[in-house]
């Protein structure tokens, strides 16, 4: 039987397991996978410990496969799924868990994986910088503009610091200490997190920053606020949408569709975009790759990759 990294209830770390399961059945619009690489992100770890995204509803049944990304080869198809085949090789957001040697994804947010892109760098694409994409296309500032991103350091802040780039945009990227090399390395002006960060912001961007992406939340995202001239530049994908909305900004509106994907697989086989694939690890070491991105010293992406 196919093996899979699950949580058996919501708690910590012992909560979870290497188990064995049943081979997953595509339902319609939705396509079978053989996993070749999952991406880690943070709200794998944070809905093991019953965190719901934002208009999230309905009761999890245990064990809950982690994982919310997947680059693969399409083994089968679900009725009415039309433009894949078997030995297609895709990528894509998961409808119940990544890491897994199977995963199903609904057609509607799965992509053609293009030839120039690996597997493992795929599989990153789906939540952290499709998220950047968004949140920089909704900003909609024009080239040019300086674009203030708070948590530059991780897996959206770094993507997206380098599609506002790309964009034509300034960026200043706030990050710990420890990660000032990695943050210009993006090609955003460094600030230090911590105390005084805004008016370190101030002092780098004499003429003030134009738009904020927000990848923290709390007292960083009311500071943020104060950054700006028009609080509709204000963009979060760190705090809940009340906790925004009360400064005068939005969540970033996901797309969620197949577009969104190829575009930034197009920016990574552009030289774009890079995923900062900085850790890889085996299936049966599912739990070490989730520590790394737990612990919150994590630069760029983590992958767990299976093996065929």
């Amino acid at each position: 039987m196919p093996k899979a990294y699950v949580f058996t209830r919501y708690g910590g770390p012992e909560a979870e397991e290497l188990v064995e399961v049943d081979r997953p059945v595509p339902g319609p619009g939705q396509i079978l996978v053989a996993v070749r690489a999952a991406g880690v992100n943070p709200v794998d770890w944070k809905q093991r410990t019953g965190y719901r995204r934002p208009g999230e509803s309905g009761e999890r049944l245990f064990p809950v496969v982690f994982g919310n990304e997947v680059a693969g080869v399409v083994e089968a198809t679900g009725e009415g799924v039309e433009g894949f085949a078997a030995g297609d090789e895709v990528f894509g957001n998961t409808v119940a868990g990544g890491y897994a040697e199977y995963a199903l994804l609904p057609a509607e947010v799965t992509a053609h994986k293009p030839d120039g892109l690996s597997f493992t760098r795929a599989a990153t694409l789906p939540v952290a910088a499709a998220t950047a994409y968004d949140g920089v296309r909704q900003l909609g500032l024009p080239a040019g503009a300086t674009l203030l991103v708070t948590g530059a350091g991780g897996g959206v802040g770094a993507a997206a610091v380098q599609i506002a780039r790309s964009f034509g945009l300034s960026v200043v990227g706030v990050a710990s200490e420890g990660k000032k090399d990695f943050v210009e390395a993006l090609g955003a002006v460094h600030v230090p997190s911590g105390p005084g960060w805004a008016e370190r912001v101030r002092a780098a961007a004499r003429d003030g920053v134009a738009g904020v992406y927000d990848l923290v939340g709390g007292e960083v995202l009311a500071e943020s606020a104060g950054l700006l001239a028009d609080r509709t530049r204000l963009i979060t994908a760190g705090a809940p949408p009340e906790e925004v909305e009360r400064l005068g900004g939005a969540r970033v509106a996901r797309a969620r569709n197949a577009a969104v994907l190829e575009a930034v697989a197009q920016l990574v086989v552009n030289g774009d975009l890079d995923p900062h694939v900085t850790g890889t690890f085996p299936l049966d070491r599912a739990g070490e790759a989730l520590r790394t991105v737990e612990d919150g010293h994590a630069r760029g992406k983590v992958v767990i990759e299976v093996s065929r």
